[in-house]
């Protein structure tokens, strides 16, 4: 299974509301706190959308590498880190099965996986025996290695390059697996305990 863990995030709709105060006045009234979700709303419409940068979403994710690539794709006001295989031998056999697979379709690929990862381990160990440096063994071995293979990552967003991620992401022609990530993405930020991001998940209609 591919997996998604919220691990940080900063900011707020007052954090928000505030950048767009900027430009006037950031004091802070009942009366301005009252009005915080309709101006979230209406920057959001709007397309005023630089304020929602003030925040950031931090995540842990492994996916297969159909949707390693798929988030490598969002590159402005995101932030990426992920697992190498040059730098680390991968000792953990981490492989996605669909669910949407009839048993049979789901028994021959997780075969397939379990055979790839067997040829990586032992080709990465006959390199090194046949005097190849082990670098160069970690990172050429992993050709054995099939899209359905997972990587663990590191992403952080600001509000603004999540929502842009979850309107590509979250539509229906978007491949299930992403797709997947997104809502699941989404969910953990809907569940922070206080909802910070309350009336900013409601203005941009998520």
């Amino acid at each position: 299974m591919n997996q998604c863990e919220l691990v940080g995030h900063y900011g707020s709709d007052e954090v928000h509301a505030l950048s767009a105060w900027t430009s006037t006045s950031r004091e802070l009234t009942d009366d301005k706190r009252r009005r915080i979700p309709a101006l979230l709303k209406m920057l959001a419409e709007a397309g005023h959308h630089t304020p929602f940068e003030k925040s950031s979403l931090h995540f842990l994710v492994t996916v297969d590498t159909a949707t390693h690539i798929h988030l490598l794709k969002h590159r402005i006001g995101v932030s990426i880190n992920g697992e190498s295989a040059r730098y680390k031998e991968l000792r953990e056999d981490k492989g996605y099965v669909p669910l949407d697979w009839s048993g049979d379709e789901r028994e021959l690929l997780a075969e397939h996986l379990s055979e790839s990862f067997d040829r990586y381990h032992k080709c990465l160990e006959r390199l090194v025996a046949a005097g190849v440096p082990r670098k160069r063994a970690k990172e050429s071995a992993r050709f054995y290695l099939p899209y359905a293979s997972q990587v663990t990552m590191d992403v952080m967003f600001n509000w603004r390059s999540f929502h842009h991620f979850l309107s590509l992401r979250m539509k229906p022609d978007a491949q299930v697996e992403v797709c997947e990530l997104a809502t699941a993405m989404l969910k953990a930020v809907s569940e922070i305990e206080g909802n910070p991001f309350e009336h900013t998940i409601a203005a941009f209609g998520h």
